[in-house]
């Protein structure tokens, strides 16, 4: 079966420029890669045929040599066909990621020398509304992964020290060459890491880092909200062989309060008052979180679900000296378990109510006799 032209194969044409040939490889090696689409045998031909193409083009001798005189010119040495063995994904995918610069599945970012950074740790920290209100400093205990003390995070046993890998020669990468091709791989001796410990240091086993707990003093600002994060540069986990620690990151959550509902800023919260105090108006103290007391003035006539705001009763804006509002509802209490005196009591006043006392009730009524009245007329 004869060769596909390489041009086609590519979708571009003859005349093409490198950064466009390289475009359409980039778009075709992310269609077809073996990753995306396991098990698909057609997809894994076409790739390595993108591959074979690209690679002799993206060489400006070959190209040449393949614009004169076709497949023919590389009869003899083959250009990266067949032949990769039974490893073939394995060894596209070191294609890839050298030609996308891509670490799939190798876990942190790693420095020179094999050292890695730490990963990233996450807390969970429950604090009060009044601890949010006021701020405060948090002593957290945190077990996590620290340098080794025994060797110093190297890895290595003391009086020792790691070796250069003879295979990479400190490089961490070998190259392997097949026909055309030049690849870059992970070295599978030192596997990346450019060195190799013949003599582990007992205490932590060659990984330069050990599990302690550790005791860490966090300052949380007042004003934070739930689901803050706050984030500890370096305290994270340790690096491995000596490399940078990860970052950690605190998220607050707040418990509920037994008054208080919380909406940004601002505080809202329910008072029952008695009936006698709504008819006749009163006062009363609500305390708040910054430790004083406000007085609620009721006006004469309070219906249920009246509100008072209390400017400047909130809680503080993160980072800025606002303050929020704290709102007060009122909800009208009615009397329960009534003696015989107090019935006769709200009866005599039942009689003697007229309309201006109940506007409400008595307007809501005659617009609803009106409307059936309506109803009735019309049928």
């Amino acid at each position: 079966m004869s060769k596909r032209d390489y041009y086609e194969v590519l979708g571009v044409s003859r005349t093409c420029t490198e950064a466009e040939m390289k475009s359409a490889f980039r778009k075709l090696a992310m269609q077809y890669h073996p990753d995306r689409n396991p098990g698909d045998q057609e997809a894994e031909v076409k790739f390595k045929e993108i591959n074979e193409a690209y690679q002799t083009l993206s060489d400006a001798q070959k190209r040449a040599a393949y614009d004169r005189f076709g497949h023919a010119a590389f009869a003899n040495g083959g250009a990266g066909g067949p032949g990769f063995g039974n490893d073939f994904s394995d060894f596209m995918s070191d294609i890839f990621e050298n030609f996308f610069g891509e670490t799939r599945g190798r876990g942190g970012a790693r420095g020179t020398g094999g050292r890695e950074r730490g990963a990233d740790m996450r807390y969970n920290l429950e604090i009060s509304l009044d601890e949010a209100f006021h701020g405060k400093t948090a002593e957290l205990k945190i077990p996590t992964s620290i340098t080794c003390e025994v060797c110093s995070g190297s890895g290595a046993k003391a009086g020792s020290k790691p070796k250069t890998c003879p295979t990479c020669a400190g490089a961490g990468r070998v190259r392997a060459t097949q026909g055309f091709f030049s690849i870059e791989r992970t070295c599978p001796n030192c596997h990346g890491r450019g060195e190799i410990i013949d003599d582990p240091c007992p205490n932590c086993g060659g990984a330069g880092r050990v599990t302690r707990e550790r005791t860490l003093s966090v300052n949380i600002p007042a004003g934070v909200e739930d689901g803050t994060r706050i984030r500890l540069a370096g305290e994270g986990e340790a690096g491995l062989r000596g490399g940078p620690p990860g970052d950690l990151y605190i998220f607050l959550s707040l418990k509920p309060h037994p008054f208080f509902q919380r909406d940004g800023a601002d505080l809202f919260c329910r008072v029952p008052i008695s009936m006698v105090t709504a008819a006749l108006g009163g006062e009363f103290n609500v305390p708040t979180l910054g430790g004083t007391d406000a007085l609620v003035k009721v006006p004469e006539g309070t219906q249920s679900g009246k509100q008072f705001r209390l400017r400047g009763k909130g809680m503080p804006v993160l980072r800025s000296r606002d303050v929020g509002d704290l709102y007060i509802q009122v909800v009208v209490e009615t009397p329960q378990k009534l003696t015989k005196r107090q019935r006769e009591l709200l009866m005599e006043f039942e009689q003697e109510c007229s309309k201006e006392n109940h506007p409400e009730s008595s307007g809501f009524f005659t617009r609803v006799r009106e409307f059936f009245d309506g109803l009735s007329g019309s049928t």
